[in-house]
Order: structure tokens, then sequence, then C-alpha cells
């Protein structure tokens, strides 16, 4: 796990240029705190730079950036393949001979012998690289199938720039940041950014499974809307999903119980190749515990295990995990997360996220990253088996619920305005009655009742969509954004479709972003099995009735981990990794999020409605409805801007980029500050 960083410039460009390529480089270090290396080519107009977290083969033989054996080709790679191994013999039958034990120079032998797109086929594992290939002058930029490992691509004043993260592209002296106003209100109504917009106007990410080859004449005349469509799928999750869902495994359930079994016991063996300490995130939740038990399993001495614990009872999952921890005989260390911690942490959170950012369980994974670090080098984690199996609670509603959402659009709209008018209470005693399973029941505040009211009246799948996964209230910013619409291939059936966008936008956008920052930021290596491409492809090829039934999710993935843990230390209600951010806002929190939330500031600022967030605040306050995830996106915003302001960048950074007459009624009301 590293971090990377390049730069390519046009012939016109002053050489100069490519010496930013160190201070790029520079802030990445938490990246890779073991070494770095640059490289550069001035006669070429090419600069690689690399940070190196070593955790297989840690001698000098895995520095980079790494040349191949012919030197035609220069890599800078950040990731791991986790089937080098079994690539490394077919690849010395052609001739190649190895100097070092680890992944980067099998991966540079794989794009001498096969090419760039077909290597990259034959890999199994999370990266993303920069390879420059110097007898044809072109750099290829390359991302992992599922978008674990990041990749930022800029343009600034015609050279191309690229990096793990942001701070990488604003270390370049001629880049000139500008908010990107669409992108800052998607994140205001859901509280994360879509993994194709990003902060900053001239940036975009390269999608999952995809490559862009460049030469720098192409660089002339290029903008970033070009470069986009320069983009090539060399795997696609869209295409899995179709496939899987065409042709469907036959196999019945023990035979199914038994294929996924063996593809997740290798999935998780190959994730504990390495030369460094490793242990794993472990909630006492399925999945989780699932790759906890599979390493159990295969090793031969106890493996490390970490928890975050709440002392509120409702958020502690602790108790759970300690559970699970004795009876597999792990090392275990718990966390008990406070208030002070927290406030503690919070000044952080913009440097290391770079964008805004708003989901509040970055704070937990953070500062479980922080813990582990201090004993491991490499921690596994469940992050994807709720996207591979059906794991959430939107998920079962839909399939339990379904003929519901069939019924007339004027049906619909009356039981929505029915369901509003009764308290949650007496909604929590009718779904008692209809024995709705505990996961699809309105939590006490109505946050769940309120979005499935919202769901209900949805013209179609996609607004269903967005009604489930966003705060849904346009009340609290002037204008909460357009979601884009999701590109979603003909599945059979809607829990399906649901899964898929799930898969392709929180995932990438949400999950992997809060998991990729928080780890490295600590200089750990996160790694998650149930994102194995076999396993996604598996997963695919399950009918959503056999992941889900009767109001439950992840059927196959349940009956695995009973061959390995007793069924009453798992089966419980889900609760995520969440965070008790709305009793803390009133309490220990108050002091700060007043501060930022402040009328006359907002006003000043001119991004969001002063008034409606006031009225958004009291009402949390008063207890009335809990409105914590929509606070904590705006308060996230709020810290964000502090830290762009202090970071030095110039004031324009922060101005709407065209003329307030030609702004429309909502891109005006969202002008950024300045």
């Amino acid at each position: 796990m590293c971090g990377i960083a390049g730069i390519l410039v046009t012939r016109a460009t002053n050489p100069r240029n490519l010496a930013a390529i160190d201070p790029m480089a520079a802030t990445l270090h938490h990246r890779g705190p073991d070494s770095g290396g640059i490289w550069l080519d001035r006669e070429g107009g090419i600069a690689l730079g690399h940070r190196r977290l070593a955790i297989v083969d840690l001698s000098d033989a895995g520095h980079q950036p790494m040349l191949s054996a012919d030197k035609n080709l220069v890599m800078t790679f950040n990731g791991e393949i986790y089937n080098f191994a079994s690539l490394r013999p077919g690849l010395a039958a052609k001739g190649h001979r190895f100097r070092s034990d680890g992944d980067t120079e099998v991966m540079l032998a794989a794009f001498e012998s096969y090419g760039i797109e077909e290597a990259l086929k034959k890999f199994s594992g999370m990266f993303a690289a920069g390879v420059w290939d110097r007898k044809h002058r072109v750099l290829h930029l390359v991302r992992d199938r599922m978008g674990k490992k990041p990749l930022y691509i800029a343009l600034a004043n015609g050279t191309l720039l690229f990096a793990s993260e942001l701070k990488a592209i604003l270390a370049y002296p001629d880049f000139r940041p500008t908010v990107d106003t669409r992108a800052l209100a998607m994140m205001l109504r859901q509280g994360w950014m879509p993994d194709q917009h990003c902060i900053w106007k001239g940036v975009f990410k390269l999608p999952p499974g995809t490559m862009l080859s460049v030469q720098a004449e192409d660089l002339e005349t290029a903008s970033v809307e070009s470069l986009r469509g320069r983009v090539r799928c060399w795997w696609s999750l869209a295409a899995v999903a179709e496939t899987g869902q065409r042709y469907p495994l036959t196999l019945d359930e023990s035979e199914l119980d038994t294929e996924l079994d063996r593809l997740l016991r290798s999935a998780v063996r190959q994730r504990m190749v390495a030369d460094v300490p490793l242990g794993a995130f472990l909630s006492g939740g399925i999945d989780s515990s699932t790759v906890v038990a599979l390493m159990q399993a295969q090793s031969s001495r106890p493996i490390r295990t970490f928890t975050i614990g709440f002392s509120e009872a409702q958020y502690d999952e602790a108790a759970h995990a300690s559970e699970v921890a004795r009876h597999f005989g792990t090392d275990h260390t718990e966390f008990r997360l406070t208030p002070a911690e927290v406030c503690a942490v919070i000044p952080d959170l913009p440097q290391i996220w770079d964008e805004p950012f708003g989901d509040e369980s970055q704070i937990p994974t953070l500062l479980l990253s922080r813990l582990a670090r201090q004993h491991v080098t490499v921690a596994l984690s469940g992050d994807g088996g709720d996207e591979c199996f059906g794991g959430y609670a939107r998920h079962f509603m839909l399939a339990r619920l379904a003929a519901l959402f069939r019924l007339p659009s004027s049906l619909r709209r009356l039981a929505a305005s029915a369901l509003l008018q009764l308290t949650p209470q007496a909604w929590l005693e009718i779904f008692r009655i209809l024995q709705i399973p505990a996961a699809l029941r309105p939590t006490s505040n109505g946050t769940n009742l309120q979005k499935f009211a919202r769901a209900l009246e949805a013209a179609d799948e996609q607004e269903r969509y967005n009604q489930l996964t966003t705060f849904g209230s346009p009340s609290v910013v002037l204008d909460p954004g357009a979601a884009d619409p999701a590109d979603v291939p003909p599945l059979p059936d809607p829990v399906g479709r649901l899964i898929y966008r799930d898969m392709a936008g929180y995932l990438t956008g949400d999950i992997l972003v809060k998991l990729d920052r928080a780890t490295m930021a600590a200089s750990l290596e996160a790694r998650c099995p149930f994102l194995d491409d076999r396993v996604v492809e598996l997963a695919w090829r399950l009918p959503t009735a056999v992941k889900i039934r009767g109001g439950q999710g992840k059927r196959p993935l349940r009956r695995v981990l009973r061959r390995y843990l007793p069924e009453a230390l798992f089966e419980r209600p889900k609760q995520g990794f969440n965070v008790p951010i709305g009793e803390w806002l009133p309490g220990p929190l108050r002091g700060w999020a007043e501060e930022l939330l402040d009328g006359a500031r907002i006003r000043r600022e001119g991004l969001l409605h002063s008034g409606r967030i006031q009225a958004c605040w009291q009402q949390h306050l008063s207890g009335r409805r809990d409105r914590s995830g929509e606070l904590w996106a705006i308060l996230m915003v709020q810290a964000w801007l502090d830290f762009a302001r202090n970071s030095k960048l110039p004031q324009s950074s922060f101005a709407a980029d065209e003329p307030e007459t030609s702004l429309t009624p909502q891109t005006r009301s969202l002008r950024a500050y300045g």
C-alpha cells in the first residue's frame, strides 16, 4: 500500500515544472512512510513519484518507481496484487527472471508479456498505477475493478497530473482549484461525493475497472472532458452483474455453501500474505466475523483483532465482538470511543479526506485504524459483504414490501401520507403486529419511516433509490442537487437493481473512500476479501431470492458462518458502524457545532440557507426529529471551508465561475464561498 503521483508535460511546457513531483509525493508520506522515490525523464516530459508502505518483500528490491527488466516500462503503483505468486511461474517460463519477492516486479513482467490491458485482466487485487512506456511515450493510468484504490487526474495549463489524493494535486504550483458547486450540492444531499465527481473543477477520478492512455501531444488541446472521453473499460461491473443474473448458479444449497466457503477461504488466505504483522477489524457482525473465522481457521496462532465500543448501548457492538473473539481465541483489543476522542480528531478530518465527507462513521474508522496500527501494518475488513449479498435494510424492505411499490401512484401517495400522520411509536406497534422484521421497522425518531414514506411516493426506481439513501430535506440547503442517473443494466428484479446501485455508487463513493483515507492516514493497509473479483462474480450469479428471503439478507453467508460460529453469537438485528452523533451534537459537540452553524457566518459565506439551517438545528436540539445526518454533512462542509481557507488557497477558488446573472435560481443559490 502506497501513495503515487505523476506529471506529464507537453513539449511547450518548461521541463523544470517536473521538479514539482518532489513536493507532490511528499504530501503522501502518510501513505508510505517507509521510503520514497522519484523518477524523471526531462526529455520525455514525465515525472513519477512514490511513497512506500512496505508489506511484501521489505528489502530495497521493492523500491519504486520500478523499471521493467528491459527498461522500457516505468511504474509507480499503489495497492496489492494478491495472486502475484501464482502468476510468477508462467512469467518465468517466458524467460523473466525476478530480483524481488514482491508483486510490483510481477506486474511489470506481465505488462511486458501480455500487454497492459490483458495483464490487468489476470490480476486479482486492489491497485492504482501509472505506467510510462518509454518507447512509445505513452502514459497508462489504471485502476482496479471495484475502485478500492483512488486515482485523481487533473489538468493544469496543459499539464496532466495524477495522484492518490487531492493534496498532492494541490501541491503542483500551477494548479488553480475552483470549487465545483454541483459536486458540493451532491455531498450535502447524501453525505458523500459520488465517485464520478470531485470538489475541485478540472479534476476527475479514474472510474473503477478502467484505464486511460495519454501522450504528451494529446495534452496540447486536451480538456478534462476530452480526457474523460478517452477512458476505456478493461472490466465492467455492469457486464458482470448482467451476465451473472442471466446465467445463475444451479447448485443446490449445500453445494453453494461449500463453493462460497472455498472462495472466501481463498480470498482471505491470499490477503493474509504479508511480511509484516497482520490483524482484522471485528465488529461482531456477520461480515467481519466471517473474515475473522476464515483467518483463524487458516492461522497456526491467534490472530489480532480490533474493535471500537461506545458507552451508548444502542450503538455499541463491542460486547458482541468480544464474544466472537473469545470463541475463536483471537488476541483481541478493544477501544472505547468517548466524545473527548471525537473532539480531538475532528480537526484532522478535512485534511485527511481532502474533500467534504459527511459519513460520521469516518470517526470510529479513523480511530480504529490508529489503534490497529499500534500493533499491525495490515488489517482485513468485512467491507463489501452487504453490497455483495444484500445486507442493507433497504434491500430487505424492497424485497419484503415489493407489492406496495407496484400499487398505482395515487394509492402510494395516500399510503405515504398516512404513514407520516401516525407517530413512529404507533407504526412500531403495527409493524410488530404484522411481524415485519426488526431491521425494516421505523426507528423511534421516525428516520426510517420518513425514508420509507418518501420512497413509496417515488415515480421511478432512481427516485426511489435517492429517497432511500439521501437526507431528502430540501429545506436545509438552498438546492440539494440532483443525483446523477445510474446506468443500471437490465437486471431481472428491482432488488437486484437496488443492490447494483449500492455497489456501483455507495460502495465506491462512500465506503471505500472512508476506508482508504482512514487507514492510510494511519499508515495501515486495509484488505477486503469480499471485494475479491471471484467473490463479486459469484455473488452476481446468485438470484436475489437466494440472497434475501423472509426479511433477512446474506443468507448464503450466514450459512457459511454457521460452520464456524454458533448462530447465537451473530444472529441479531444489524447495527452498522454507526456513531451517536445525534446525541453528541446537543451535548459535548454543541459548542463546536454552533460556531460552524452561526447564522451570520453562513449568510456571509452565501452557500447555505441560514434560517433553514437554524430551524433544522433547533428541531434536532428539541428532539422532535433526528437531523444529525444532514447537520453532520453541513458541519463537514463548514469545517472543510475553514481548512481550505487556512491552506492559503486563492480566494478565487471559492467563487462561482459564472456571472451571477447567468446562473439559474438553483445554481445561484449554491454559489460558493467568496
